[in-house]
């Protein structure tokens, strides 16, 4: 059965009901939606992130606080690469994660 005290379990990207095919989710990066929307679209790279972050708190009702770095928002952003891997996260301004590849401002 399906519902709400369900176990789940997580294979490869999707995550399923356990001990079943039952499709409960994704567990796919926002990083690796990045790369396949642009790989899928010929996008750039800033349309891409715009479309993970700013259009969506525009749909949202939430750009005053989210999807930009604008003054007065909650400076929650990560630093990327051009092949878009997560080199540092950042909330509420502080640094939460740090790859070992970023070399920067925090070094």
């Amino acid at each position: 059965s399906s519902g709400i005290n369900a176990e789940y379990g997580v294979t490869g990207k999707k995550a399923v009901i356990s001990r079943t095919d039952t499709l409960a989710g994704s567990v796919v990066t926002m990083n690796s939606c990045v790369e396949n929307f642009m790989r899928n679209s010929g996008c750039t790279l800033v349309e891409a992130v715009n479309c993970a972050t700013k259009h969506p708190a525009e749909l949202l009702k939430c750009s005053d606080l989210y999807g930009t770095l604008d003054f007065g928002t909650a400076a929650d952003f990560v630093i990327i690469d051009s092949d878009v891997n997560v080199l540092a996260t950042f909330i509420g301004g502080d640094c939460v994660y740090k790859s070992t590849n970023f070399v920067g401002f925090l070094d």
